[in-house]
């Protein structure tokens, strides 16, 4: 394993700052202390910032040995916001605030780019410009949109972006990337559907909205097995039915609630019309009606091919090939989607490790993501802030000497 000795005698410094976040987490758009903290990093490390993007996010601009003269430049991206969740580990610096945790490893993810942005201040083996995008509200609140409606990429102009996640069970030292789709879209629906309320001994005078929704329900999954072609990816979950307040009454209405998750645009369309259509006419079917809302939140996360084949021949002479894994793709969701529309990139995964490194003063359970018990592994930082920085250099090098860029 080939890292960086300058970033690995900071790693410990770098560390402490991870556990500092990770002791006081804060929620999507409330980075407040999280972006000071970065902010006064990148400060004392000389590199110039430029904040409120996207409300809290904030962008470190390094110019590399030619001050950034040949045009040419890079974006690395890390997310910062917490999930609100009561965290369960009991070492010295579990969150300090009651329902907010760092169970997803932004912390960590802020920290490796803060370790390869120290490098990056004193190293800058490079010609044309990093930028380092320190991104708030991943968890739901779009904060990748944001940043971009606040004219992330026409004042920060850069030719491919790149973001990294931690990801639990994988053996420490491996990363995985893959080309095309390797997240999922999230999309949300909420269906009220309106009957008749009546006594429950007399139901023949109600219009009870129940077996609708049961019905409904059930030929929802018809759209999956039958509607779609078998080999297109497509979920749909109903995770919430709402209704009723006494044993016996007939409710006069119900509500239904769930998420859709697909890695096209062409299977959502199709999903969400024929939720609607199944929604409609089942209701007409039986004499009731309803309202039916789909919202669509993230994009598919969908990389780009030149740029994954670049970022694992950067990782094999890191970790050698045999260690760089194909990444199977997840119904997860990763806002980091709105960056790959815009710009060309790759959004690759960096190992956590099964939870060995909790061996002290964790609580029970796995070390999985959106866990109570999750925490980052430190060991990652001084490998990941070496990709960052090879990735840059390289990526850079090979652009600027023309033609034969990813």
């Amino acid at each position: 394993m080939q890292l960086i000795d300058s970033i690995v005698t900071q790693a410990a410094s770098i560390a402490a700052v991870r556990r500092d976040i990770h002791a006081h987490p804060e929620l999507c758009f409330e980075e407040v202390r999280t972006a000071d903290l970065v902010a006064a990093k990148l400060t004392e490390w000389g590199i110039p910032i430029h904040r409120g993007m996207g409300t809290t996010g904030l962008v470190g601009i390094v110019h590399g040995r030619d001050g950034g003269a040949c045009g040419r430049a890079i974006g690395l991206r890390a997310d910062m916001d917490a999930l609100p969740m009561q965290e369960h580990n009991r070492f010295e610096h579990a969150s300090r605030h009651a329902g907010k945790m760092h169970a997803c490893g932004h912390d960590g993810h802020t920290a490796m780019l803060l370790a390869a942005a120290q490098h990056f201040a004193r190293h800058r083996e490079f010609d044309g410009t990093v930028y380092l995008i320190f991104q708030p509200a991943e968890e739901g609140g779009g904060g990748a949109r944001e940043m971009i409606k606040d004219g992330l990429f026409e004042r920060f102009p850069m030719d491919a972006v790149f973001g990294m996640h931690n990801w639990p069970g994988m053996p420490v030292g491996s990363f995985a990337a893959s080309a095309g789709p390797v997240m999922a879209s999230s999309n949300e629906f909420r269906i009220t559907i309106r009957g008749k309320g009546a006594h429950a001994a007399l139901p023949h005078n109600g219009i009870d909205p129940v077996p609708v929704a049961c019905q409904m329900v059930q030929a929802f999954q018809t759209i999956i097995t039958r509607n779609k072609k078998p080999v297109d990816a497509g979920v749909i979950s109903v995770t919430m039915i709402h209704t009723g307040e006494a044993t016996n009454v007939v409710p006069s209405s119900c509500e239904i609630q769930g998420t859709v998750r697909t890695f096209t645009f062409e299977v959502l369309d199709l999903i969400e019309r024929r939720m609607q259509e199944i929604a409609e006419h089942t209701c007409a079917a039986f004499g009731a009606s309803c309202e039916f809302q789909f919202r669509r939140n993230y994009p598919p996360t969908v990389n780009h091919p030149a740029e994954t084949a670049f970022a694992r021949e950067v990782l094999a002479g890191i970790i050698g090939a045999e260690r760089v894994l194909d990444q199977e793709p997840t119904m997860g969701a990763e806002d980091f989607a709105y960056m790959l529309q815009q710009r060309p990139g790759c959004y690759l995964f960096i190992a956590n490790g099964d939870g060995d490194h909790r061996a002290m003063g964790h609580g029970d359970g796995p070390c999985t993501l959106h866990n109570p018990n999750y925490d980052f592994n430190d060991d990652l930082i001084p490998l990941g802030a070496t990709f960052w920085v090879r990735l840059a250099e390289q990526w850079l090098a090979r652009s600027h000497a023309g033609g034969e860029r990813p």
